[in-house]
Order: structure tokens, then sequence, then C-alpha cells
């Protein structure tokens, strides 16, 4: 079971595998989604209709800003390892913190594969480093904003030297 934090209020909620119904705290609910484009959709919900703007969505602290309706409101989103952990008192365990990503063993940078704003996953490629005649791809740690390039394609880096910033 996931869990929606609103205002202070919590919904259990879980999704068939459609995710046209589901269970929001223990009762069945079925809703009509049309996605208008990218970030605006129309749902219709026990014959109440919505129009939600997706505003922004930060995967770092797990919360979507939404504008329903005309009034915007900010939901966090809790997945089920996410309520496992707050119930056994780990919930920090949960969100991997990274703030640079530094060389492994020095080398020449190849290529940069972001640019600054850029939002990076969890394993996505960010830049090839050359070491001992072999290429490199140094991965996010983690899911992040990059706020800053340290380094430019052609430049030899030391080890632990920071290369990108989050």
């Amino acid at each position: 079971m996931n869990k929606a934090i609103i205002q202070q209020e919590s919904f259990n909620f879980d999704f068939q595998s459609d995710f046209l119904s589901g269970v929001i705290n223990e009762k069945n609910f079925k809703w009509d989604i049309r996605k208008i484009d990218d970030h605006h959709y129309h749902i219709i919900k026990d014959h109440v209709s919505f129009d939600i703007y997706i505003l922004q969505i930060n995967k770092e602290d797990k919360t979507v800003s939404l504008r329903i309706n005309g009034k915007t409101t900010t939901v966090k989103i809790e997945d089920r390892y996410d309520v496992l952990l707050k119930e056994m008192g780990l919930e920090n365990l949960s969100k991997v913190k990274i703030k640079e990503l530094k060389a492994p063993m020095p080398g020449l940078v190849l290529d940069v594969k972001v640019n600054p704003g850029d939002s990076v996953e969890k394993g996505q490629p960010l830049l090839v480093l050359e070491a001992m005649k072999m290429e490199n791809v140094l991965k996010s740690p983690a899911d992040g904003v990059i706020t800053d390039i340290k380094v430019k394609k052609g430049q030899a880096v030391e080890k632990n030297e920071i290369l990108i910033t989050f």
C-alpha cells in the first residue's frame, strides 16, 4: 500500500495495473483519465470533473505540485518501502542524498552527457572518463538535478576531483 499526504491528511492508496481503478482508504474507486498534454489531465471520478495541471515533480523529496480546478496543492508520495521503513523507524535510510560526483581515478574527460539544470535518474550516464586506455562511463548514484559541471571535454582530472555537482 502506498501513501499520499495532502495538507497533513494521509491517504492510503493502491492502483490496479490499468491505473484507472484501485483503493483509497479501503474504498474502491474508478476514474476516467484523459491526457490533454504532457502536464494537463482531465479526470472524472464519481461523476465529478477535475482539471489537473502538474506544476512540478520533485523526485528527491517525492512531492508533486498540482493545480486542481484552479487550486494549487502539493502531494507527498510514500511508496510501500517508505511506509515500511517509517514503521520500522528507519525512514531516513530511504533517501540517498548526493551533492557531487567525484573522479574515481585519474583520467581524461572524453564526453559530458548532461548540462546544468538537467534532471537525472539513478544509473543515468553523466560523463565518460578515459583511464588506463579504457573508457569508463560514470553514472548518477541517485535521482537529482545537475547544478554545475566542473570539467570540460578533453580536460585531465585527478582522483577525487569534483566533476559534477547536484
